[in-house]
């Protein structure tokens, strides 16, 4: 019986596709869990697999800082070398992060396969030094596949929740109405930045006819403040949404606000909505910003960058997208239509079915 190992941690983005390929995998595999203490695997992943944890540390820094990551680095691999003889671990899938690089090492230690998989245009640094150790590298865009060229990695897609992919209806506590639904989503981690861009804009569009839902985080200082009377009925705002939620709002929105973080493109690219996106500017190696160009690229996407409240580029993206539905012009205006046409073109529906194969042709 296959035994696998999967190492995610962190965010989202690297624990969603996780999840998916281990429900892709057949039934006759056994699936246990690396994860980091404290991060959001801790509430996603016990209630599915057998959680264990390291302390794992990134691979930059300087001077003493640098040698303590080195030194927890080696010391998590020693810890993942003992955790995947004492369990049988036949195999290794890892999404990259911090995590990645004890797994990746001590699984070949072992003699062990590995399969990495890299959702962003831009390799993380784990996949750029470690890539060409693994026995596949998987790729969720083209963009990342070039920037590899020794790993000769396989593009997959990324995957997504089983759950987007279920045609869902609305949630009832969206807004009712007939007017044309905006999403505003910042990930996993919430994006405060992103909310402060959409918040002054919000009476605007509420006097045009929009709805809108803010899915804000939970760190927005901002959040939980009464909305005045004039927004109530349209507007509301919420920490997050759960998955089948978040399929609901995804598969019936108009228009969607997002960071370009690969989950989320992957997610508005399967169900087909038009999105702006606002890139995080600190994500590392500018992955984000390529994210979101690789889509635009495609006329699946809209970027805006990072602006202060009240300057105007995300303002004018929103009238030009939302202003024909707004107004009832003839179809041939919406521009909205072809950001669709361009999200499916984006869209991998399969890609965790993909991995899956991958994993279970090394296995056999």
């Amino acid at each position: 019986m296959p035994r696998l190992l999967i190492a995610a941690s962190g965010t989202g983005g690297h624990l969603f596709p996780a999840l998916a390929v281990a429900e892709a995998l057949p039934a006759t595999w056994q699936v246990q869990w690396l994860g980091v203490p404290d991060r959001l695997e801790r509430e996603l992943v016990p209630s599915h697999y057998p959680l264990h944890t390291v302390r794992a540390g990134g691979l930059q820094g300087r001077g003493l800082r640098k040698l303590w990551n080195l030194l927890q680095l080696l010391r998590a691999t020693v810890v993942v070398r003992r955790l995947i003889r004492r369990e049988g671990i036949t195999a290794v899938f890892s999404t990259g992060g911090y995590i990645a690089a004890p797994a990746i090492v001590a699984a070949r230690w072992c003699g062990v396969p590995v399969v990495l998989h890299e959702s962003n245009a831009i390799p993380g640094r784990v996949t750029r030094l470690l890539g060409r150790r693994c026995s596949r590298v998987a790729v969720g865009l083209a963009a990342a596949a070039e920037r590899l060229p020794r790993c000769r990695p396989l593009v997959t897609g990324t995957p997504v929740r089983a759950a987007v992919l279920q045609p869902t209806p609305l949630p009832d506590w969206v807004p009712p109405g007939p007017g044309p639904l905006l999403l505003a989503m910042g990930g996993s981690q919430g994006a405060v930045g992103l909310n402060r861009m959409l918040r002054p804009l919000l009476p605007q569009l509420v006097c045009a006819g929009c709805r809108v839902v803010l899915l804000c985080g939970a760190n927005d200082p901002e959040a939980g403040q009464p909305l005045p009377p004039e927004l109530a009925a349209a507007v509301v705002e919420r920490p997050f949404a759960d998955a089948a939620a978040m399929a609901g709002l995804l598969q019936h929105a108009d228009l969607a606000i997002s960071r370009s973080g690969a989950g989320a493109l992957s997610e508005l690219a399967v169900c087909g909505t038009p999105a702006i996106l606002v890139p995080y500017p600190a994500a590392a190696d500018g992955h984000q910003d390529a994210n979101a160009t690789a889509a635009a690229a495609l006329g699946a996407a809209v970027i805006v960058w990072q602006h202060p409240p009240g300057e105007p580029p995300l303002a004018r993206a929103l009238w030009r997208l939302l202003g024909p539905r707004l107004r009832g012009a003839a179809p041939a205006a919406d521009h909205l239509v072809n950001l669709q046409a361009g999200m499916a073109r984006l869209a991998v529906t399969d890609a965790a079915e993909r991995l899956a194969g991958l994993l279970d042709g090394l296995a056999r």
